[in-house]
């Protein structure tokens, strides 16, 4: 999933170098998007993990 924040924001660098802003708003705000939800993703599952390791 990180993978296509780096490639979301390469397309938004790439868009706002030739001029297209309205490309390049979205590519980041893409970005952004699918950075966040990893982050939530990675903080769920490091609390479940470290919530299973008090268990045993």
């Amino acid at each position: 999933m990180l993978r296509w924040v780096v490639i979301f924001l390469l397309v938004a660098v790439v868009a706002s170098v030739f001029g297209f802003f309205g490309v390049a708003s979205a590519a980041v705000g893409i970005a952004k998007l699918i950075f966040f939800v990893a982050l939530a993703g990675f903080v769920i599952s490091l609390v479940l993990h470290l919530v299973s390791l008090r268990n045993h």
